[in-house]
């Protein structure tokens, strides 16, 4: 609980705006009592809890949620890959955001992940709970398997890492990343896993390539090396730029495939993948109906 409050009290970005655009004038992991109200404006101390949800197929269907509508935003990044489906689950606000857009028509490179999580920051969330189809890189994670990751590698080359492209004068800001993934959430993830008899692996490195291409059978071996325990294309740089804002984030991944590593087994490919995650859409779901509650 002392953990929860620590982090609500904290300060992620101040911004404002000049002559009808927004520019960043301070970016700061202060007390909010330490940071001028002449220059921070727009700032919350999140005292309610309003979870997003990031993710894509499956997760589209509004009746998920009670009391859904859909709302659109504009940020100073541009648009979002979607608009928002909001509602409630239980008790709870939740927003629902299609990292891929509707149909899925953004390739990895191009999703604007500093819109999408500049969006749930206007939306006032208190945390972020993603979700992933991913490959397996081991033997124990099988296809349909659900996994809550604890650390990352980030094998990206060509996207936006970084809310930070300049500091104030003496004020450099080199976000903490040891353990990139928020505990709170993710022991609440397990624990409603394990009550609904879900296969669930507590624990896993997730490193995500850049796409939209899969990994030639060299460089998933190399994965494997590496310590890698699941593959995609789309943690790095989401959970960075939650961590930059300040907002506990977690991720629900999904095995679909050995990737490329296995070669008693066929390759990746995305019909294998789609036909997996249908398959299994349905835990993904009631993990997350299970676990939001109790957060």
């Amino acid at each position: 609980m002392e953990e929860r409050l620590r982090r609500q009290r904290w300060l992620y970005l101040g911004w404002k705006t000049e002559a009808g655009s927004w520019k960043q004038v301070a970016s700061c992991k202060l007390p909010i009592a330490s940071c001028s109200p002449k220059t921070i404006k727009h700032n919350k101390l999140y005292t309610m809890k309003k979870i997003a949800i990031i993710g894509g197929s499956g997760l589209e269907n509004p009746e998920i949620l009670q009391n859904a509508k859909r709302k659109t935003l504009k940020t100073p990044y541009g648009d979002p890959s979607s608009d928002f489906i909001c509602g409630t689950i239980g008790q709870v606000e939740v927003v629902i955001l299609s990292r891929h857009g509707r149909g899925h028509t953004i390739p990895p490179t191009q999703v604007n992940n500093r819109a999408n999580l500049f969006a749930i920051k206007q939306l006032e969330c208190s945390h972020i709970l993603a979700t992933t189809a991913c490959g397996s890189l081991r033997e124990n994670i099988g296809r349909g398997d659900l996994a809550i990751p604890d650390q990352f590698i980030d094998f990206t080359r060509h996207r936006e890492l970084t809310f930070f492209k300049e500091f104030e004068p003496n004020v450099p800001k080199h976000t903490p990343m040891a353990d990139p993934f928020d505990n709170y959430l993710r022991n609440k993830l397990i624990s409603a896993g394990r009550e609904l008899g879900l296969t669930i692996h507590p624990n896993g490195c997730i490193l995500t390539i850049e796409g939209p291409r899969f990994s030639t059978r060299a460089e998933s071996r190399m994965f494997r090396i590496w310590g890698g325990d699941l593959i995609n294309m789309s943690t790095a740089p989401e959970c960075m730029l939650a961590n930059e804002l300040g907002i506990p984030y977690a991720s629900v991944a999904m095995a679909t495939d050995f990737d490329s590593w296995k070669e008693e087994e066929n390759p990746v490919s995305w019909d294998e993948i789609i036909k997996v995650f249908g398959q299994n859409i349905h835990n993904v779901i009631n993990l997350l109906l299970k676990a939001i509650p109790t957060i």
